[in-house]
């Protein structure tokens, strides 16, 4: 639907029925997630999951997708996520302490930001030269 409901309901697009079935699925996700923490840890535990709102912000930018929105990719974000994914696990086998293991989290999510910036401001800024007649 992106950004402009009445535009994508011009389009052809069932605005409402896919703003339900989006929340029906979401609300769905978190209950499967919750369950499957619920068998796991055999027990329910109000702040569970608190971890993954950073871990998820984090992959999907890492993945390209922009904070403000509008620029991202599906593809973009699985690759985000693996790379998010091999970086925490590699910072739990080596031997650094893991009170800093935020921090270099943190760092990458920066380096992330800036370079997803970066080539923002490239994309908006690019001028493709026409082929000039001899």
């Amino acid at each position: 639907m992106g950004g402009d409901k009445v535009s994508a309901r011009n389009a052809g697009i069932p605005t409402d029925r896919l703003t339900m079935l989006l929340f029906v699925l979401s609300s769905t996700s978190a209950a499967f997630v919750g369950m499957c923490q619920a068998i796991l840890y055999n027990s329910a535990q109000v702040a569970g999951g608190q971890s993954f709102i950073f871990n998820s912000i984090i992959a999907v930018v890492v993945g390209g997708v922009l904070l403000t929105g509008g620029f991202g990719s599906v593809v973009g974000i699985f690759f985000g996520t693996i790379t998010f994914a091999v970086v925490t696990q590699g910072i739990y086998y080596t031997d650094f302490d893991r009170n800093w293991s935020s921090l270099i989290i943190g760092v990458l999510l920066l380096g992330a930001v800036l370079m997803n910036n970066t080539f923002r401001k490239m994309a908006l800024s690019y001028n493709p030269k026409k082929g000039t007649k001899a």
